[in-house]
C-alpha cells in the first residue's frame, strides 16, 4: 500500500514517469523504502531546500500511522 502511495505521488511529480521505481527492505520494526527517478527529475521529486522530499516523507509516516512501523523514505537516483 504505501509502496503504491509513493510510486503515485513520484510519477505526479516528474516528466518521465516510467523511471520511477520503488524497492521496499523490510526490517523487523522498521522499513525502508528507495525511491528512484531519472537524473533529470531527482530536483523534483526534491524540491527547494527538500520541501517536496520532507512533504512525502509527512503523507508517508501519516498513512503509516495504525500499522506502528517506522518507516524511512530515501531518494535516489
Amino acid at each position: 500500500m504505501e509502496e503504491d502511495l509513493i510510486e503515485y505521488i513520484a510519477k505526479s511529480l516528474v516528466d518521465e514517469p516510467s523511471c520511477v521505481e520503488v524497492n521496499v527492505i523490510e526490517g523487523e520494526r522498521s522499513t525502508m523504502m528507495e525511491l528512484r527517478v531519472s537524473t533529470r527529475d531527482i530536483g523534483k521529486v526534491i524540491g527547494k531546500h527538500g520541501r517536496i522530499a520532507k512533504a512525502i516523507r509527512t503523507v508517508l509516516q501519516a498513512a503509516t500511522v495504525r500499522s506502528g512501523k517506522r518507516i524511512m523514505l530515501e531518494i535516489l537516483n
